[in-house]
């Protein structure tokens, strides 16, 4: 008896453990799938507001929402989120322009320019110097591009509210072809979704969004079927062999990236009054030392070490004349001065270093016996006003990513993919990132497609006149050059944050939308 009822007793517990098990195991798949679905469905925010521009109110809906992307097999890879402005009260909504934008890094979110440039709250820094810390304060933007265009701010995969997310991995996203197919999904999948098919269709990119754009326009043009009317650069940056790279030094023979640095140290010593004879105007100056960089400097860069001493001390001496730096400097430097070494020499005490985002920001240098500036004074400066007040914003006022962390960065210039395939060829090319083939081909493919380039005369980190020289290279006929303008601002490599400027690029920005749109046209 005793031996029967233990024999039902162990059978009865064998039962209730694997019921438990089963009930646990149940539980552990079902808390998974409710997981699943907190990843893959948060849900959209749409909010109104409206802002003053011009002395005129725009009343807007906001959205703050994700697009899922998908691999060829239907699984879902990431998720990108964007913040969406629509102009309310237009009676044509589907084909009012739309503009999507973007910042770079690569591994930068977009809180920037959101922040920073176009979007209908604008953050409050100090223009050349360290912002106080907080409270910070935004105020109504009355630069807002909402006056031209709808607006899409969207984070690329991993930054901001964006994830890499069910089948995806990183090297699904995180390279120069694949971020531009993954920005091509998106906007053609915005483009469904608000049936904004028959917009006008710009792309704004900044830094590396302007990499981006040269991939994501031939991606859209000759894949999609998306003729753009504009792609609007701002601080670009298409190739990386003309880069300011701060070792240039480590690729001999390559001497481009001095010569078109040189009118930005100009620009930056005229700022610091770092110049023996500085004079009244900034715009004729630098025009005569793109005429010293294109000719006699590139010329004795040329000839390497066959250069006679006499002329290189001439030459060292001219270039004193136009960027500051001692001649025994220059000559101890063989005249090839890095965009480190610039910012670290310029103002005399090594004790303090030029900005590099935008040389008229100053800081203390952290090594003072260091050959080179080892951090970013303006990055220093204004970064934590704009995440700071970009994270109350989107949740106080977008009433969005409560419980979510925004990642304003991510660290990946070390690990990015910079392989690239540009039209034509049978693989990536291992060499230097360069995307000029893919605007170009945009450009041939589309020939009513214009291009807008916005570089600001303080940027050491893409120098303006290596956004010309690419620009002028462009392999294009010569009449679609016409397609082409260029505006330039007493700014750095964020334009906007120096207000002047600010205004000048949205009302430049504005005028080319209008011109460009094709409306009543």
């Amino acid at each position: 008896m005793e031996k029967g009822l233990l024999k039902r007793y162990s059978v009865f517990l064998l039962a209730f453990l694997f019921s438990a098990i089963a009930v646990n195991s149940f539980a552990q798949e079902h808390g998974k799938k409710e997981e699943k679905k907190a990843i893959f469905k948060p849900a959209d925010k749409t909010t109104s507001g409206s802002v003053t521009v011009n002395g005129h109110k725009i009343n807007y809906k906001a959205e703050a929402g994700n697009i899922y992307l998908q691999n060829d097999k239907g699984d879902t890879t990431a998720r990108m989120f964007y913040v969406a402005y629509v102009k309310e009260g237009v009676s044509n909504e589907s084909a009012r322009p739309v503009t999507f934008l973007y910042n770079g890094g690569p591994g930068s979110s977009t809180l920037w320019l959101h922040m920073g440039s176009f979007g209908p709250r604008r953050i409050v820094v100090a223009d050349s110097s360290h912002t106080n810390p907080a409270p910070y304060q935004f105020v109504n933007n009355q630069y807002s591009l909402l006056d031209a265009s709808d607006l899409v701010f969207i984070d690329a995969p991993g930054t901001g509210f964006s994830r890499i997310v069910g089948s995806g991995t990183k090297k699904d996203f995180y390279g120069v072809d694949e971020d531009g197919h993954a920005f091509a999904q998106f906007i053609t999948s915005f483009l469904s979704k608000y049936d904004r098919w028959n917009s006008p269709k710009y792309l704004f990119g900044e830094s590396y969004g302007t990499t981006r754009s040269g991939v994501l326009s031939r991606y859209l043009e000759t894949q999609h079927d998306v003729d753009l009317n504009g792609v609007i650069l701002l601080s670009q940056i298409l190739s990386y062999d003309i880069s300011n790279d701060d070792n240039p030094s480590a690729n001999p023979g390559m001497d481009l990236t001095y010569e078109l640095a040189l009118p930005t140290y100009a620009a930056t010593a005229w700022y610091h009054h770092k110049l023996p004879n500085r004079p009244a105007d900034l715009q004729p100056f630098l025009k005569e030392v793109e005429n010293f960089a294109m000719n006699e400097y590139t010329q004795a860069l040329q000839k390497g070490y066959t250069l006679d001493a006499a002329t290189k001390k001439q030459v060292a001496e001219k270039m004193h004349e136009y960027i500051g730096l001692p001649v025994k400097y220059l000559m101890k430097a063989n005249l090839r001065v890095s965009g480190g070494q610039f910012e670290h020499e310029l103002l005399g005490d090594k004790s303090m270093s030029t900005g590099r985002l935008d040389t008229r920001f100053s800081g203390y240098s952290m090594d003072p016996l260091s050959e080179a500036s080892h951090y970013d004074p303006q990055a220093s400066s204004i970064s934590s006003a704009y995440v700071s007040m970009f994270n109350h914003y989107i949740r106080q006022d977008l009433k969005y990513g409560k419980g979510m962390k925004y990642k304003p960065e991510i660290s990946l210039w070390r690990t990015w993919n910079y392989l690239h395939q540009p039209p034509g060829a049978g693989k990536k090319l291992d060499q230097a990132t360069n995307v000029m083939p893919d605007l170009a081909m945009a450009m041939k493919y589309n020939p009513k497609l214009h291009v807008m380039l916005n570089s600001g005369y303080f940027d050491l980190a893409t120098p303006f006149y290596a956004a010309v020289y690419a620009m002028h290279h462009l392999q294009i006929p010569a009449k679609l050059a016409q397609n082409i303008e260029y505006k330039y601002y007493d700014s750095g490599h964020m334009v906007y944050v120096h207000l002047p400027s600010l205004k000048k690029l949205h009302d430049n920005v504005a005028a080319f939308i209008e011109k460009t749109d094709n409306i009543n046209k």
